[in-house]
């Protein structure tokens, strides 16, 4: 047996006991392994997806959880959230994540007793728990939800090695993490700023497809002050910082910079002073 095979077999063992379970599906390849691990070990009618919708889900994000839902054809459920409701959310310090996944487990768990069922599970993996500062996960596991590829010692290479082993199209996705996450701590968050740094991004990948460059990941972050910086794959940093006319596609910010670094998953959190970071 391969270390896939033992850590997908402890995965199973987790969820083949349950009477049925509500999986957090954010539309992402860690909630899509579960969901599908879930249905494997369960069937379908023993499974609900649940995606949380608000305005900090991009809108292709929503289309694409639906359509893979119905594919593993499982109930799949849409309830709105409202983190923008909580102060601590909008004062964007930190500890951000913790309001945003307090709130999605608050709305979670009560839709899961109304349709009989007791288990919340997302989709934090066993890297995601060795990352450092994630005050999102500690609150959701202080309201009862729990992560089965945790538990089952499951990477992010393993997640997307068991999404290619069964066919899930999600297998090569990148990481699309909240609009929140492009926001700068420190700088509050709003209905209009996630808005706006939605366009931003949709229009700048639209441009970067007509030019021809095949971006894979792209973010474009809120620093504040009118400004955004740009991250795209590192191969791609020279030709955007010498195209201006790609970068005038970012609207609503008087200022545009390019990332020399290149583009780096919670690159945000490199500006945490590192008390905050490393707690």
């Amino acid at each position: 047996m391969t270390p896939l095979d033992a850590r997908l077999a402890a995965l199973d063992a987790q969820l083949a006991p349950l009477p049925g379970v509500l999986v957090a599906f954010s539309g992402g390849v860690d909630s899509g392994v579960v969901l599908a691990a879930a249905v494997r070990a369960l069937g379908t009618d023993m499974v609900i997806a649940a995606t949380a919708i608000s305005p900090s889900l991009p809108a292709t994000e929503r289309a694409a959880a639906a359509a893979f839902a119905a594919s593993l054809g499982v109930r799949h459920e849409q309830p709105r959230t409202d983190e923008l409701s909580r102060e601590g959310y909008r004062a964007n310090a930190g500890d951000r994540c913790a309001f945003c996944k307090a709130e999605l487990v608050d709305v979670l768990t009560p839709l899961a007793a109304r349709l009989g069922i007791a288990d919340v599970v997302t989709g934090t993996n066993a890297d995601d728990l060795r990352a450092g500062f994630r005050p999102g996960i500690r609150a959701a596991a202080e309201r009862g939800a729990w992560a089965p590829l945790a538990r089952a010692g499951m990477t992010k290479d393993d997640v997307r090695a068991a999404a290619r082993l069964w066919g899930l199209p999600l297998a090569d996705k990148p990481a699309a993490a909240c609009l929140a996450s492009r926001i700068a701590y420190g700088v509050p968050v709003s209905a209009a700023a996630l808005a706006r740094v939605e366009a931003a991004e949709t229009a700048l990948r639209t441009a970067l497809a007509a030019a021809g460059l095949a971006v894979r990941d792209l973010r474009v972050r809120d620093l504040g002050h009118d400004t955004a910086r740009v991250e795209v794959d590192a191969e791609h940093v020279a030709e955007m910082t010498a195209r201006p006319d790609l970068l005038a596609t970012v609207a609503g910010f008087e200022r545009v910079e390019v990332d020399p670094r290149g583009f780096r998953s919670g690159s945000m959190n490199e500006l945490l002073p590192d008390p905050v970071r490393y707690r």
